[in-house]
């Protein structure tokens, strides 16, 4: 485990009562532990801009019944199956479908992938979630 510093900070009353009620809201049990949540936040969001290696999930919302779509999806993971670790798909009624893509790699190419994927013909809708891949926060 790491060595744990003290650290003291300076804030308007103000803000320190929202920052209360958002914590609150939140559930984190201390200042602390949010406080460290916003600190990794921003230490993540400094890895993407940097272009690490990171993890992710691409979703996608489509329509199964569209020609081609399905086959065109799994070329595209192909395309790019050093990233791809696994998908799921699932079914949310007769002709909606939303599969997951769980990656790892570097931003720029999960980038890549996304803006392929989403630029399918017939596709609703996709999400690119990034996160780390827990290395250096």
């Amino acid at each position: 485990m790491s060595k744990i510093t003290r650290i003291s900070i300076s804030i308007e009353e103000d803000v320190l009562e929202h920052f209360d009620e958002l914590i609150q809201r939140q559930g984190f049990p201390t200042r602390s532990e949010a406080i460290k949540h916003l600190i990794r936040s921003a230490l993540v969001q400094r890895q993407w801009e940097e272009g690490a290696v990171i993890a992710g999930v691409i979703t996608l919302i489509y329509d199964h019944h569209k020609s081609q779509l399905t086959q065109r999806i799994v070329e595209a993971q192909h395309d790019f199956g050093d990233l791809v670790i696994c998908s799921q798909h699932a079914h949310l009624d007769h002709h909606n479908c939303m599969e997951n893509i769980i990656v790892r790699g570097p931003v720029g190419q999960i980038q890549q992938l996304h803006h392929a994927l989403s630029a399918i013909k017939g596709m609703k809708h996709t999400v690119l979630s990034m996160t780390t891949t827990g290395h250096g926060v």
